[in-house]
């Protein structure tokens, strides 16, 4: 069976096939190694003109695909860790992201940044971050987060070959090893899944209900890795306390958009966001808060799962501490059901 990383080395494959103007770029990316998680694996000897090693200097990599796709390539450039992103903020925030803009859209910049993401391993506090969320408000940056729901190497596929804009693509290290397509060998489940399109780059939302279960009572948002927990939490409160939650499961961070969101409290008027960056300041934040602001939601009660404002320990006992699990989001939803 399929798995994530399969899907990605896949995606990377058929968009080298695809257009002879894609090209990767990154650290240790050739074979035999294949790249820190072996994303790129076998790449590198069906292409050797196309995927190229760098030096280690992550300012440098994404400047030079900038530069690539300001001439009318498609590079595709992998970050070894998503903590090291920060080295690349200046290119990414003030460089590739505006761009466009600088020059009234006579230039692009299709390029696409993967690079993991997320803790649970054991790498200590500098390779163990999950900080998306410090590029969730730049202009002219879409950002994208696969799941084993669907497939997750088509939305990279498609950010490949049909963005104008440069992408962030998140990839949370759990999900390498799980199987993809799990949309459909959910029986527990009913599962609805929707597209939203930004500017022609299309991305999958999963609605997930239990099966045959009564009208829900609280809505959850999530992404990536953490929405594995949160359909696990989801079955634990029907199951084991009578409480159904409608999850919803988004692929496009940013530009966001809360329209489902809002339809589902006019059900629940409940509204639990799980992710597993830090608590402060968080993608889920931004959620209830533009939820509070709408006038007519019917929103009542909101809380969010999140880790703590601390550095992630090395230590596996530490490190459980730190990120949010299955057990807090049940927590936090019952806490919800009950109020009121």
């Amino acid at each position: 069976m399929p798995t994530v990383l399969d899907s990605l080395n896949s995606a990377l494959r058929r968009a080298l096939d695809a257009r002879p103007d894609v090209f990767l770029l990154g650290e240790d990316i050739l074979d035999p190694y294949g790249g820190a998680f072996k994303v790129t694996r076998g790449l590198s000897s069906a292409y050797p003109r196309r995927v190229l090693t760098t030096p280690v200097s992550e300012a440098g990599i994404a400047g030079l695909a900038a530069g690539m796709a300001l001439r009318g390539l498609r590079p595709v450039v992998e970050i070894m860790f998503g903590d090291f992103t920060t080295l690349i903020a200046d290119q990414l925030i003030n460089h590739i992201a505006k761009f466009a803009y600088m020059y009234n859209e006579q230039v692009k910049t299709p390029l696409v940044i993967r690079t993991p993401m997320g803790g649970r391993r054991g790498y200590g506090p500098t390779h163990s971050q999950t900080l998306e969320k410090l590029y969730l408000g730049v202009p002219g940056l879409q950002i994208l987060a696969p799941t084993n729901l669907g497939d997750p190497g088509q939305l990279l596929y498609d950010a490949i070959l049909l963005s104008e804009d440069p992408v962030l693509f998140i990839e949370n290290k759990l999900l390498y090893s799980l199987p993809v397509g799990e949309v459909n060998r959910l029986p527990e489940f009913e599962v609805k899944t929707g597209e939203l399109s930004h500017n022609g780059l299309p991305a999958p939302i999963y609605t997930l209900t239990v099966r045959d279960a009564p009208a829900p009572d609280l809505t959850i948002c999530s992404y990536g890795y953490m929405s594995e927990l949160a359909r696990q939490a989801v079955l634990r409160l029907a199951y084991e306390h009578e409480i159904f939650a409608e999850l919803y499961i988004f692929t496009r961070l940013a530009p966001f958009d809360i329209t489902l969101i809002l339809e589902s409290l006019q059900r629940t008027r409940r509204l639990l966001t799980v992710e597993e960056g830090t608590y402060t300041l968080g993608w889920g934040a931004e959620i209830v808060s533009r939820c509070v602001e709408t006038s007519g939601v019917g929103l009542q009660f909101a809380a969010r799962v999140a880790a703590d404002d601390e550095p992630i320990p090395a230590s596996p006992v530490l490190e459980a501490k730190v990120l949010p699990d299955i057990a807090d989001i049940v927590q936090k939803s019952l806490k919800l059901a009950h109020k009121g």
